[in-house]
């Protein structure tokens, strides 16, 4: 197990390195504190309706993503617990550049304040 921090442009990214035999399956076994929810962007698109193909450089950085994880909540100033609004699984529309960016078994995340989610996509 260990942790390495990796600048990527503006953003500084963190990368936990797990051992497979104790995180073998998906989500990894990752529980966020507090009010922050760990997400999983969805994947834009790579093809345009032309045929053409975007390069990763290319592609705009998605705003939905899908909640893999949820923390506890957190406490108001008469000691009740608020609960997070979304679940494992929701899919949610959360602000471009919000969050920590991690990097899980060579899987990419965001940890987020539940604050900083916009809304939940219904399907």
């Amino acid at each position: 197990m260990g942790t390495r921090n990796e600048k990527h442009g503006d953003r500084m990214t963190q990368t936990i390195q797990t051992s497979k035999e104790a995180n073998r399956s998906a989500p990894p076994r990752f529980k966020p504190l507090g009010y922050r929810v760990l997400v999983k962007r969805l994947e834009a698109e790579t093809a345009l309706k032309g045929g053409i193909i975007l390069p990763d450089s290319a592609k705009k950085k998605q705003e939905q993503a899908e909640v893999v994880a949820v923390g506890t909540g957190k406490k108001t100033a008469e000691g009740e617990i608020v609960q997070i609004p979304v679940k494992v699984g929701d899919i949610v529309l959360m602000e471009k550049y919000s969050g920590q960016e991690i990097t899980i078994d060579d899987e990419d995340f965001v940890i987020v304040k539940a604050d900083e989610l916009i809304a939940i996509v219904e399907q």
